[in-house]
């Protein structure tokens, strides 16, 4: 399917019914839209808790609506010990997920080595869509950045990785760095 031809993503969760779930592998990010906020916080240690800045207010304001649907909204992520500086920035901003409803769970790495994982991070919606999310090697998006799959045995291997990572994980408010 070609991105051209496929909803954004804040179009794919008004969609959602049920569950929207969110598995992350990596260890460095390097988005766009999170290179300031970082480099502040690389740099001072700080961050901007503000939901207003950068790119915040239109992912908590799709969260927000989504959870208000009754939609429950969960994310695991695997990291590596000790951790990088960018999980170190988004351990820090994960209170703003946690303030609009998301559920979130970490797993260290060296606990998930008997769990079948697939290749890429991915969101799984209502357990009938599978959204890849491809990145580059630097941790910036690769052109295309993601893929809609519906096919079973991805969903399955989705469905049972996030379970497993999240039953492991260990609850955001209990995780030190």
């Amino acid at each position: 399917m070609s991105r051209n031809s496929v909803p954004d993503f804040a179009e794919l969760l008004r969609g959602t019914q049920h569950s929207a779930v969110h598995l992350e592998m990596r260890d460095l990010y390097a988005v766009g839209d999170e290179a300031d906020p970082i480099e502040r916080f690389a740099r001072t240690g700080e961050i901007m808790p503000d939901p207003t800045a950068s790119f915040w207010p239109g992912w908590l304001a799709t969260v927000q609506d989504t959870l208000a649907r009754g939609v429950v909204m969960r994310c695991a992520r695997i990291v590596s010990e000790p951790v990088t500086d960018y999980i170190r920035w988004e351990h820090a901003v994960t209170a703003l997920n946690l303030g609009a409803g998301e559920q979130v769970r970490r797993l260290p790495r060296r606990r998930a080595s008997d769990i079948a994982l697939p290749g890429n991070d991915f969101w799984l919606i209502d357990g009938r869509l599978t959204v890849f999310h491809f990145f580059t090697g630097d941790g910036d998006w690769a052109d295309p950045g993601f893929e809609i799959n519906g096919d079973p045995a991805a969903l399955r291997l989705c469905a049972t990785a996030f379970e497993a990572v999240r039953e492991r994980g260990v609850p955001h408010e209990k995780y030190t760095l």
